[in-house]
């Protein structure tokens, strides 16, 4: 993988949302549950890309305001992880997991039929709009390899020749079981 060079001097220009209202009170729900402003970052980020779809650089000035840091913080920490998006992404995200133990058992292939079925490459997304394709290191899944998580759910065992089906299938990112409410959920209070 070829790193991308990264020009701090001149941000793009598109427009993107801004923050809302509720959702810096949201953000700022996190500060007591932090040591300093910065640690919320991370949490700020996840809650901005669930709002917006992904973090635009409006988004990124606004939080590096919010938190009191420079809004070259936060763009060293969005464009560190790879599960944060500069631009607006697909309905539905698909990670193939390229990790040694995934690999060895046929994740190329298996990227490589999703490349395929989608006709894009790595963090592009559909014309349409429906799908969009990243790699990510690992998905925490190394005994059901070669694995693909479709938004919040993971794929085991994918076979090639089974790319196809699971594209295709409306509900394959549909969870069984309830998602956190880990940033939805009400403010905790300190004991």
């Amino acid at each position: 993988m070829a790193w991308k060079a990264i020009d701090r001097v001149n941000a793009p220009t598109e427009e993107s949302p801004s923050l809302s209202e509720p959702l810096k009170e949201k953000i700022r729900g996190f500060f007591d549950r932090y040591p300093t402003k910065r640690a919320v970052l991370i949490p700020a980020l996840h809650m901005i890309q669930d709002d917006h779809g992904y973090v635009g650089w409006k988004a990124m000035e606004e939080v590096a305001e919010l938190l009191e840091i420079t809004p070259s913080d936060v763009f060293d920490t969005v464009s560190f992880y790879s599960h944060f998006w500069t631009h607006p992404k697909g309905e539905k995200v698909v990670m193939a997991c390229r990790s040694i133990s995934c690999d060895l058992l046929g994740a190329d292939r298996v990227l490589d039929e999703c490349k395929k079925v989608l006709g894009i490459g790595d963090h592009e997304t559909t014309p349409d709009g429906k799908y969009s394709l990243m790699t990510e290191e690992c998905l925490a899944a190394c005994d059901h390899g070669p694995c693909l998580m479709i938004n919040e759910k993971m794929h085991k065992c994918v076979d090639p020749a089974n790319v196809r089906k699971i594209l295709e299938d409306d509900a394959n990112d549909k969870l069984d079981i309830p998602r956190s409410n880990l940033y939805d959920g009400a403010n905790r209070t300190s004991a």
